[in-house]
């Protein structure tokens, strides 16, 4: 069974509405503004949490053109990193106005943090988790500084091997941490025929902590389709509107998207329910519908019973369907009439 934590006080595990995260990324486009409207669509939306991405493009690269350092395909094809990252950063200054914003609006903050100087201005803010992304799942170091202080450890798995998704789970423990792990394509967009979300399960059983997706995928079937799966956390990227353009805008949930998203998850969770045989209160109520064997046409008293007297018919108040074969045959104890519900003491 998965170890569940608590985040703010927010429980999060297999018995446990899913732990629904708006992820703010680049798509402020560069304004402290839009940054705090995209805070303010996800507590509307009724989303759980916020997360930002804490680094400048000094402290996650370098500004350089040599190999390596330019994209060479995809969406964000033929642009530096650096010059990718100086556009989705989010600047140092804004933290704190933003973590007040979502303070305000009763939906968690956190974020993910780059580097150590990243960590630090965290925890200065008293985020109550961090966020490892799947490009940093393998950056042990930064893994061990940010668990240091055993805030819970959300790591994304996009890219890695079952060694290294271990290696950074010993590393979150070991520092003192728990730990979630999100299933993750690293595509941008993923492709839904790669989502391959029974991994979620797998994830959960193998390193025995909560698990869930990180969706790169366009709409919301992926992480509804997670949560009836058993996902504890959903991760999607969120935006005013992708037609305003912006690093991930292209794979991000308008709020109106983000609405439906919250309203499916919770209610796919709540479908759920458990692995019982037991039925409701309402089918109780229902079962007077159910068919059951019926007199159709008078029948006199002695007569042998037909089947052109006796059907299996709606409602349910006679014998059950399955004495048909017993009855047939059988002589009426006393006259029928047409509708009469049959019972035993109706025949000899």
């Amino acid at each position: 069974m998965a170890e569940g934590f608590a985040i703010a006080g927010r429980a999060i595990g297999p018995d446990q509405p899913p732990f629904l995260i708006a992820e703010l990324s680049g798509n402020h486009n560069g304004k402290v503004e839009r940054a705090l409207e995209l805070i303010d669509a996800a507590a509307e939306a009724g989303a759980d949490a916020v997360k930002l991405q804490t680094y400048t493009a000094d402290t996650i690269t370098l500004d350089c053109r040599g190999p390596g350092f330019v994209i060479e395909s995809g969406l964000w094809a033929g642009r530096t990193l650096h010059d990718l990252y100086s556009e989705a950063f989010t600047p140092f200054e804004w933290h704190e106005a933003l973590f007040e914003r979502a303070r305000r609006r009763g939906v968690i903050a956190f974020s993910s943090p780059f580097d150590e100087t990243a960590v630090a201005l965290l925890e200065r803010l008293d985020a109550p988790a961090f966020k490892i992304a799947s490009f940093e799942t393998v950056d042990l170091p930064l893994i061990r500084r940010a668990a240091r202080g055993g805030r819970p450890l959300i790591i994304s798995t996009g890219m890695t091997s079952p060694r290294e998704i271990a290696d950074a789970v010993e590393a979150a423990r070991t520092a003192g941490a728990p730990v979630a792990l999100l299933h993750c394509v690293s595509a941008y967009p993923a492709r839904h025929a790669d989502a391959n979300l029974r991994m979620i399960a797998r994830l959960a059983a193998d390193f025995g902590c909560p698990a869930g997706l990180s969706d790169h995928t366009l709409g919301t079937a992926a992480a509804v389709a997670a949560v009836a799966l058993g996902a504890c956390l959903i991760e999607k990227h969120v935006t005013l509107a992708r037609a305003d353009g912006g690093p991930d805008a292209a794979f991000s949930l308008e709020p109106h998207e983000l609405v439906r998203l919250v309203e499916d998850c919770r209610n796919a969770w709540e479908a759920l329910g458990a692995a019982d045989y037991r039925r409701g209160a309402e089918e109780a109520a229902n079962r007077q519908f159910r068919r059951s064997l019926y007199v159709v046409r008078p029948v006199s008293k002695g007569a042998p019973l037909t089947s052109e007297d006796v059907r299996s018919i709606r409602p349910g108040f006679g014998l059950e369907p399955k004495h048909l074969d017993d009855v047939l045959g059988r002589r009426a104890s006393r006259d029928l009439a047409r509708g009469e519900p049959l019972a035993f003491d109706m025949i000899d």
